[in-house]
């Protein structure tokens, strides 16, 4: 059974860091691009940052660029997004997914997890 699990939202003043933690289970995704996706009340689904876990070659929306990491580590089979600079616009439900090929705002996933709640306070 597959399995994506985010753990490390909560909540932070404006101006701190978070990381993101998702950890993947029952499959590999080695040729998978993993991605973080967040959704605030009243607005659209935003694809925030992707990578693809082999190469790493990596996307950010403007939005979060100079401000959000995306990385891997491939022997806990971990996403991570760490997050810094973090503005109230950042508040959003984070979720993690992984799919077979490429990655938009609009993609649905392959899979995906629960989510988690972040939230920044001004």
């Amino acid at each position: 059974q597959v399995q994506l699990v985010e753990s490390g939202g909560g909540l932070v003043q404006a101006g701190g860091s978070l990381r993101l933690s998702c950890a993947a289970s029952g499959r590999a995704f080695s040729t998978y691009t993993m991605g973080w996706f967040r959704q605030a009340p009243g607005k659209e689904r935003e694809l925030v940052a992707a990578i693809r876990w082999s190469g790493g070659i990596t996307y950010y929306a403007d939005s979060v660029k100079g401000r959000f990491t995306i990385s891997t580590e491939n022997a806990k089979n971990t996403v991570y997004l760490q997050m810094n600079g973090l503005k109230p616009e950042d508040t959003a439900v984070y979720f993690c997914a992984a799919n077979r090929y490429g990655m938009a705002s609009a993609t649905a996933p392959d899979y995906r997890g629960q989510g988690t709640q972040v939230t920044v306070s001004s």
